[in-house]
């Protein structure tokens, strides 16, 4: 029964299965969420549309619950040591990147859900239905943060992968399987 609970669990030296179930439908989530969110900007206000922004709605809270679970889960468990530091800071820079990585996931949903409630559209946010009135400015401020933060996002992953990649190749030290 310790070993499977530990199996669960994070420790100093891996991830266990809910760390790595989280990040992983995560990142499905963001493989699907971010091209369909391109996708949905040059689509005609038409049904298709709504239907098309429907699902992206529903899979960005999906990403946003996941998100917060992963958050409390990080806040309870310890992460995973670095067996070795390729460089002086290494450790700092990682850590800066999944903070960033956090903020910015919560960014594009917290904004997202503005955008739509400032829209004068109402959205069930925690089993709770929620309308606000609608303000055509600060609905376009939010979806202005919206877009700028899957920039972000975009670039914070191009990074995350980087390293793993930098880690693999140049240092040669698998990283990626204490997360698979």
């Amino acid at each position: 029964m310790f070993n499977l609970i530990m199996s669960v669990l994070n420790n100093k030296l891996k991830y266990g299965v809910f760390s790595k179930l989280f990040h992983w439908l995560t990142a499905a989530g963001l493989l699907i969420q971010i091209p369909l969110g391109f996708y949905l900007v040059d689509l005609d206000f038409d049904q298709t549309r709504v239907d098309i922004e429907n699902y992206h709605i529903l899979l960005g809270l999906i990403v946003f619950y996941a998100t917060l679970i992963r958050l409390a889960f990080k806040l309870l468990t310890p992460t995973p040591d670095f067996k070795d530091n390729a460089f002086p800071g290494q450790k700092f820079i990682a850590k800066l990147n999944h903070f960033f990585l956090y903020l910015a996931l919560l960014a594009i949903t917290i904004s997202g859900i503005f955008k739509k409630l400032f829209n004068g559209e109402s959205l069930v946010i925690f089993f709770k239905k929620i309308n606000l009135p609608y303000n055509y400015e600060i609905s376009e401020q939010f979806y202005s943060i919206h877009i700028l933060a899957n920039y972000a996002l975009i670039g914070l992953i191009s990074l995350h992968i980087l390293a793993v990649l930098f880690h693999k190749f140049l240092i040669k030290e698998d990283i990626l399987k204490r997360i698979l």
